[in-house]
C-alpha cells in the first residue's frame, strides 16, 4: 500500500500508539483512501477551465465524489483529513478554515464590483462575480479542503449555493469536516429556506459519514495534565502554549470575530474549537453575559492567560470574572488558565466577595477530570 495514503498513515500511526483503535476513524480512513486512489487519475485541467466551460465545452471526466465528516468536537475530523490531505496525489490542492475561505470570497466580490465596467466586459467576466470567482478558484485549486465548515452568516448563506454550483460543475473536489450534519446548517438562520437547495446539493456532491464515538480524542491528550497554572510566569506561560498545541495541533491560531447583537466580538486566536484570550480582553472591557454565551456556543475550550489577583478596585473586573466563568460552567465550556494566584485568593475581599465563593467552587470543579471530560452542552444544544 502507497505509505502516503491515508489509510496506511493511519494506522501506522495506531501501530505507534499515537491513536487508540476507533471504527469510526477506521471506516473513515478507508472511505478516504477510496478517493485517495480516484485522484491519482484525476486530472481536470485538461480543456476544462472555466472559460471553456462558460463557453460550452463538456468535462472529459465527472469529478470523483467528495466527502463531508461530521461529529462531535475531538473526534479526530481535522486529524483525519489533514493525512488524507498530505498525501493527496494531485497538483492542485489547499487545505483552508471554511471561515477564512469565506471571507476571501467576499474580498474577491468586493475588488470585483469595484472593478470598472468596461474593463470587467474587456475580461469576458459581464455583471455578476460568482461565475469568474468560482473559475479563478477551479482554475487554482482542483481539491478544496474546509476544516469547520459551518454556516452562520446570511451573507455566507446566499452565495454558497451559486458559488459551490459553479465549483462543482467545474470539477472541484471537496473535504469538509463540520460539528454539524448537512441538514442541519444554517438552522433557524434568516431565510433559511433559500439554503436548503445547497444543502440538497451538497449532498448529492459529496460522501456524508457521521463520525461518532465515546472518546473526545483532543481532550483526551490533556489526560492527567493540569489545566490551572500558577504563578504567572514563564512556565505557565509555555504550559498555555503547550495546551492549545496539544488541542489543536497549531502553535497559533487564527483570529476570528463573532458577532453579537450587532457588535463584533474579536477573538485573538482560535482554531478546532479551541479560543485563546488574556484576561484583560475578557474582564476588563465592556462585556457581558451575551459575549461570553456566543463564546460559549462557538467554543468548547477557553484558553486564558493571566488571571490576576483582583483587589477591592477591580469590582468590576471580577464581576465580569464571575458572570464568564458562570457561562462556561452552565455550558460545559472547559477552561484552560494562567493565574497570579491559587483560585481562592484571585478575589479574597471586596464588593462581591462573598458571591465569588461560589466562582471559586466551579474553578475547582472546573479542573476536574469528571468535568473535563463531560460533553460541551452548548454545542449539544444548539
Amino acid at each position: 500500500m502507497d505509505e502516503n495514503s491515508p489509510l496506511e498513515r493511519y494506522r501506522a500511526l495506531r501501530r505507534q500508539g499515537e491513536l487508540d483503535a476507533d471504527p469510526a476513524q477506521e471506516l473513515a480512513a478507508e472511505k478516504l483512501q477510496m478517493l485517495h486512489h480516484r485522484l491519482a487519475q484525476y486530472d481536470p485541467s485538461q480543456g476544462q477551465g472555466w472559460r471553456q466551460f462558460l463557453f460550452g465545452r463538456s468535462r472529459r471526466e465527472p469529478a470523483p465524489e467528495g466527502l463531508y465528516i461530521y461529529g462531535d468536537v475531538g473526534r479526530g475530523k481535522s486529524m483525519l483529513m489533514d493525512l488524507f490531505f498530505d498525501g493527496a496525489p494531485i497538483e492542485r490542492k489547499r487545505r483552508v478554515h471554511f471561515h477564512e475561505f469565506m471571507g476571501e470570497v467576499h474580498a474577491r466580490i468586493d475588488r470585483f464590483r469595484k472593478t470598472p465596467a468596461k474593463e470587467r466586459a474587456k475580461e469576458g467576466r459581464g455583471d455578476d462575480p460568482i461565475p469568474p470567482i468560482a473559475g479563478d478558484i477551479a482554475e487554482a485549486t482542483w481539491l478544496l479542503c474546509f476544516d469547520e465548515f459551518e454556516v452562520r452568516d446570511i451573507a455566507d448563506a446566499m452565495i454558497l449555493g451559486r458559488l459551490f454550483g459553479r465549483l462543482f460543475e467545474l470539477g472541484v473536489v471537496v473535504i469538509a469536516t463540520s460539528n454539524r450534519a448537512p441538514d442541519d446548517l444554517y438552522r433557524n438562520g434568516l431565510n433559511r429556506q433559500l439554503f436548503l437547495p445547497f444543502i440538497e446539493s451538497m449532498k448529492q456532491r459529496l460522501d456524508v459519514l457521521c463520525l461518532e464515538g465515546p472518546l473526545d480524542h483532543r481532550l483526551a491528550r490533556m489526560r492527567g495534565m493540569p489545566v490551572y497554572h500558577t504563578p504567572l510566569n514563564g512556565t505557565a506561560a509555555a504550559e498555555l502554549d503547550a495546551a492549545f498545541l496539544r488541542l489543536t495541533d497549531q502553535a497559533v491560531g487564527i483570529q476570528g470575530e463573532i458577532q453579537v447583537n450587532g457588535r463584533i466580538l474579536v477573538v485573538p486566536q482560535q482554531a478546532k474549537g479551541v479560543a485563546r484570550f488574556h484576561f484583560a480582553e475578557l474582564c476588563e472591557t465592556a462585556l457581558g453575559a451575551h459575549d461570553y454565551l456566543a463564546l460559549s456556543k462557538r467554543f468548547h475550550t477557553l484558553i486564558l492567560d493571566g488571571i490576576p489577583q483582583l483587589g477591592p478596585e477591580k469590582r468590576n473586573e471580577a464581576r465580569r470574572f464571575v458572570i464568564l466563568i458562570d457561562v462556561l460552567y452552565d455550558n460545559g465550556v472547559k477552561l484552560v488558565a494562567s493565574a497570579e494566584t491559587a483560585v481562592d485568593g484571585i478575589y479574597p475581599a471586596g464588593d462581591g466577595g462573598f458571591e465569588f465563593q461560589r466562582t471559586v467552587s466551579r474553578l475547582i470543579e472546573m479542573q476536574s477530570a469528571e468535568y473535563f471530560y463531560a460533553p460541551h452542552r452548548a454545542l449539544a444544544e444548539s
